[in-house]
């Protein structure tokens, strides 16, 4: 079995193409059955966003994989070949798509570095697998350790702590300067995009109580309608400043709007209280000159973009630390899996032990004639003790040596050894966490299929956490 991934992103393809491969929350469960119908194909998950189609699937042969999921995401939208599709995909295996996985779920890979949306992405599009039962033991694990690895990662680092857009770098200034912004009052002036979105974002940080005002009276209605806010007349806004503690403006004006003599006038009618100013307009809307206002905090584009360019700096640093958890976790699920590996053996060991077992059990208690429960169990009892004990070595070694580079060596010595080629381990696994007890030397171990589309019915779909399994 191997694990693949094969998609595209913001970084392979252009925005036509990803639009176009994208596949809604209401198809997405015809496009899982769809995909696990190709031979071959055991288990599958469809990650489907605005900025990524990925497909993670664990297959029985690798090359006949990638193609089957490439005519999978090819058949998704009849109008796109599979020559135009090609040459923006990418492809991983093993180790290097669990390491693609990790880094999506951490935000590593996105286009803003840091971001917080993709996880719930990962998450939503892990529990549409689980509902349609196409996700199995395999990528239950996998995806489960990707979104701890992503909460690891959010919790020791601070990827996500520093504003890396101009708006929300706006947010950042205003925190430092008052300590508690659900008692401010937010003046917006003009209708420009960042400043709508540093509104929005101020709101979203406790601000209560917005003021707007623009040349257009009906925008400033509609935009107090949006932002639960009070509509100024833009003749009038000025005399509003000294009710403002954060003054955001964001105009197409070729002129000053405030001047100086507006903001010391403001400050004096504030009784000297702090008053914060963002110009994220170009040309300026604000008097530069009104930095030099005791008490007045102004700040421009230019100044907003060196912050963010500063936070861009420190999220890469912490994204290098984020990229080492990603190569440890990527060792430990890459153990698990390979653990994996000798599941077949094992049961196929103590079914062949309890088989011999059974039949020499049967052989003596019917020699003994007629036994009392207890007597019975007594020789019951005895037998399975010397075949645990007689066994005990056999399997601490073939798990010990499962995440060696002789594993196979040593599970091939035990299936000759112990003639288990005509031996099968027939029963479905329940869930990941069965082959996590290989340690438990009492009960026998019977898994068999550890994945499958077609044999996930024998599985009852585990609810997405947070925690590690």
């Amino acid at each position: 079995m191997n694990i693949i991934v094969v998609g595209l992103s913001h970084k392979t393809a252009p925005i036509e193409i990803r639009e176009r491969l994208a596949v809604p929350e209401s198809r997405q469960g015809e496009a899982l059955s769809r995909l696990c119908s190709y031979p071959g194909i055991r288990e599958g998950i469809l990650l489907s966003t605005c900025n990524r189609v990925e497909v993670y699937a664990v297959v029985e042969q690798l090359e006949s994989g990638y193609a089957r999921v490439q005519e999978f995401l090819a058949d998704t939208h009849l109008s796109l070949s599979s020559e135009q599709l090609t040459p923006h995909l990418y492809w991983h295996a093993d180790d290097h798509a669990i390491g693609h996985l990790f880094r999506v779920a951490a935000s590593l890979d996105s286009m803003i570095v840091g971001e917080s949306q993709i996880l719930g992405q990962l998450k939503d599009a892990f529990e549409m697998a689980l509902a349609h039962k196409r996700s199995g033991v395999i990528l239950n694990k996998v995806v489960k350790k990707a979104i701890s690895v992503a909460k690891r990662v959010r919790t020791e680092t601070k990827i996500a702590e520093t504003a890396v857009s101009v708006s929300y770098a706006a947010v950042e200034l205003a925190k430092k300067i008052f300590s508690n912004l659900g008692e401010k009052t937010v003046l917006l002036v003009g209708a420009g995009e960042m400043g709508k979105l540093a509104a929005k974002h101020l709101i979203a940080n406790g601000v209560q109580r917005v003021m707007i005002t623009t040349r257009d009276s009906h925008s400033a209605i509609d935009l107090a309608k949006r932002f639960n806010g009070v509509p100024i007349p833009f003749d009038e806004f000025r005399s509003e400043l000294a009710a403002a503690d954060i003054v955001l403006c964001s105009t197409g004006a070729s002129q000053y709007l405030i001047r100086t003599e507006d903001i010391q006038k403001a400050v004096r009618q504030r009784m000297n209280r702090p008053i914060f100013l963002i110009d994220i307009s170009v040309p300026r809307n604000i008097e530069p000159s009104v930095k030099d206002v005791d008490n007045a905090f102004l700040f421009d584009i230019d100044d907003l973009e060196m912050r963010v360019e500063q936070n861009r700096e420190e999220r890469q640093h912490e994204a290098l630390r984020a990229e080492r958890m990603v190569k440890d976790e990527v060792g430990v699920i890459g153990q698990w899996l390979k653990s994996l590996e000798v599941i077949p053996t094992i049961v196929a060991l103590r079914n062949r032990a309890e088989e011999i077992k059974r039949s020499e059990l049967d052989k003596t208690l019917g020699r003994l004639g007629s036994l009392s429960p207890e007597e019975r169990g007594v020789v019951e009892g005895l037998a399975s003790a010397i075949v645990n004990k007689l066994l005990h070595g056999p399997l601490v070694t073939l798990k010990a040596e499962a995440h060696s580079a002789g594993g196979t060596m040593f599970v091939e010595a035990a299936r000759r050894f112990f003639n288990l080629d005509g031996v099968t381990a027939s029963a479905p696994l329940d869930d990941a966490e069965r082959a996590d007890r290989l340690d438990d030397p009492a009960p026998l171990v019977t898994p068999g299929r550890v994945s499958g589309c077609a044999g996930l019915e024998h599985q009852s779909p585990q609810k997405t956490t947070d925690e590690d399994p």
